[in-house]
């Protein structure tokens, strides 16, 4: 499977997954809003902050997999992202930004992140530090795992605030895959 193959599908569907979670708090609750500035602890990124980040792993893959530089537009996602605390924006911005994220996914050419798996990658962190990794080093080891990440952060900040989720919420996407008569209704 190519690296356009594995994750430009899966970061979609993930992303449209965190967008349906959002409807639902929206659904669910009639301070909805607030959640954007919720924490699972003191020293982590708010709601917002993880929705945005889930964002900019899926995007940074997609310009560093085509060895393009990063456009103005993610380093304003990231200036977002960090300065969330203080600006959470709305729940109508962070579906905003999951929608520009999944179009730009399904912009791509189906072999547009397939890079040669051995090409080098510098990835620079925020604090300086800089990863050395080939193509598929980054895509196995850091993109799939940041995304993921700031996704179930995101899903867990929600459950935590009392956002009724559970695993039908975190994989709609499976639902068309189920043999008809196999459910639980059929045992």
């Amino acid at each position: 499977m190519s690296n356009t193959q594995l994750i430009a599908p899966a970061y979609a569907q993930m992303l449209k997954a965190l967008s349906g979670w959002l409807a639902k708090a929206q659904q669910e609750m009639p301070e909805a809003e607030a959640l954007l500035s919720a924490r699972l602890a003191p020293d982590m990124f708010p709601l917002s902050t993880q929705v945005r980040f889930a964002c900019m792993q899926a995007q940074e893959a997609v310009y560093r997999l085509q060895d393009e530089a990063f456009p103005e537009s993610l380093r304003d996602l990231h200036k977002e992202a960090v300065n969330a605390h203080e600006r959470p924006g709305s729940i109508a911005d962070a579906v905003a930004r999951i929608d520009e994220t999944v179009a730009l996914l399904d912009s791509l050419a189906p072999d547009a992140l397939d890079m040669d798996a051995d090409s080098a990658i510098a990835h620079e962190l925020p604090n300086g530090m800089i990863l050395d990794l080939t193509a598929g080093q980054y895509v196995r080891d850091w993109s799939l795992g940041q995304f993921y990440f700031h996704l179930m952060i995101a899903y867990a900040i929600l459950r935590h605030q009392g956002v009724p989720l559970g695993k039908v919420d975190y994989i709609p996407h499976m639902l068309p895959f189920i043999r008809p008569g196999s459910g639980p209704a059929a045992q």
